[in-house]
């Protein structure tokens, strides 16, 4: 139960940092991409905080050697780029400039622009769908339900 009460609270902080933060307003994000025009760079502050946080928490995990809620620390090794990867980062970058809006942000815009949000949402879940008849050529990778969600015990 501590663990779901703890992943509640991180996401609660979390959606509402991304609201704060301008990162869920896809004008704002329109803007801080549009360098050749009305260029905002007020969201590469904010990066530039997510990516510090980010980096005292690996170093703050790597040190304590365990983590609070699992048996071992899930730190990425691999450091190789395929196609797969730079096909589907483009993809990414292509629909954030297209929307203002990536995944995170527009769960979070479904408490405040419902609608908008929503339009989205419906079309991210159509192309998680159909990632799934994608030819992988047997490689696929998928998470197990306890690596990503827990042991039932922990409900």
């Amino acid at each position: 139960m501590a663990r779901i009460v703890s992943a509640f609270a991180i996401g609660l902080l979390f959606g509402c940092g991304l609201l704060v933060s301008g990162m869920a307003n896809p004008a704002k994000v329109l803007a801080f991409l549009d360098i050749a025009g009305r260029w905002d760079p007020s969201l590469a502050f904010v990066m530039a905080g997510a990516v510090a946080v980010s980096a005292a928490g690996y170093v703050l995990a790597r040190r304590r050697g365990r983590p609070v809620f699992a048996e071992r620390l899930e730190i990425p090794t691999r450091r190789d780029l395929d196609a797969r990867l730079l096909a589907g980062a483009a993809l990414f970058g292509i629909g954030w400039g297209l929307a203002g809006l990536c995944p995170g942000p527009a769960l979070t815009l479904l408490t405040v622009a419902p609608v908008q949000a929503a339009i989205f949402v419906a079309a991210m879940v159509v192309g998680m769908v159909l990632f799934r008849f994608v030819p992988d050529g047997g490689k696929r990778r998928q998470m197990s339900f306890e690596a990503s969600a827990g042991h039932p015990s922990d409900a």
